[in-house]
């Protein structure tokens, strides 16, 4: 839908050169892993410096170059923080990452019986809500994300339950014969756009064997 230079494209890369500097170490190759390291530590204090909004505690869809100035697009999405976490931009305990969520999850968070989150604020694909009362149509992936942050970041089993309500929710939303969709209706909870939807099953899959692998770390 747009290009730019987004901050989860850049915390991918931040993941790829950090994972390519654990192959490098692996392989006795210190001269690659110093390179890989201090460039995923450049990329990493490029997002904070340019993508990253201390005032607000949000980080930005993305940024683009327009005749020599900077022109940042901040649209809440969920996969600026997501991005974020998932590739170890900062740390689990960083209170700039648990703002940021917070945040996220209060913008994006669906206000009605149906529950979940949207994709970003004032996302219209799918979204027959025309008057604006939620900000786009909830996601199982975006919902299963969120999910992971909270199951990798519950420090006792009291946070972890809380994690595993979001488990629920999806598993409540699935069809008669256990297929998530992409999208639901944001006041019916219809399954929308395809069905099944493999992303949705994969980010099931990951989040539950992380609640799994966390709940046996309690007991």
């Amino acid at each position: 839908e747009k290009s730019g230079t987004s901050t989860f494209t850049s915390s991918a890369v931040v993941g790829a050169l950090t994972a390519a500097g654990n192959f490098a170490s692996l392989l006795g190759k210190a001269q690659d892993e110093e390179r890989y390291r201090k460039t995923a530590e450049r990329i990493k204090e490029g997002i904070l410096a340019n993508l990253y909004d201390e005032k607000s505690g949000l980080f930005h869809k993305m940024l683009n170059l327009t005749d020599g100035h900077k022109v940042v697009d901040k649209t809440i999405d969920a996969s600026s923080v997501y991005g974020i976490f998932a590739f170890g931009v900062l740390g689990i305990d960083d209170p700039r990452l648990e703002k940021a969520v917070a945040e996220t999850e209060k913008i994006l968070s669906i206000k009605t019986a149906i529950g979940g989150m949207a994709r970003y604020e004032g996302d219209k694909y799918y979204n027959s809500q025309e008057d604006g009362r939620v900000p786009g149509n909830p996601w199982f992936v975006t919902y299963l994300w969120f999910a992971k942050y909270h199951i990798s970041r519950a420090k006792n089993k009291a946070e972890l339950d809380k994690a595993g309500e979001m488990l629920e929710w999806v598993v409540k939303h699935a069809s008669p014969s256990g297929t998530l969709s992409e999208q639901l209706d944001p006041l019916t909870g219809e399954l929308i756009s395809a069905t099944p939807l493999t992303w949705s099953h994969a980010e099931f899959i990951l989040a539950t064997l992380l609640y799994l692998e966390k709940e046996k770390s309690f007991s």
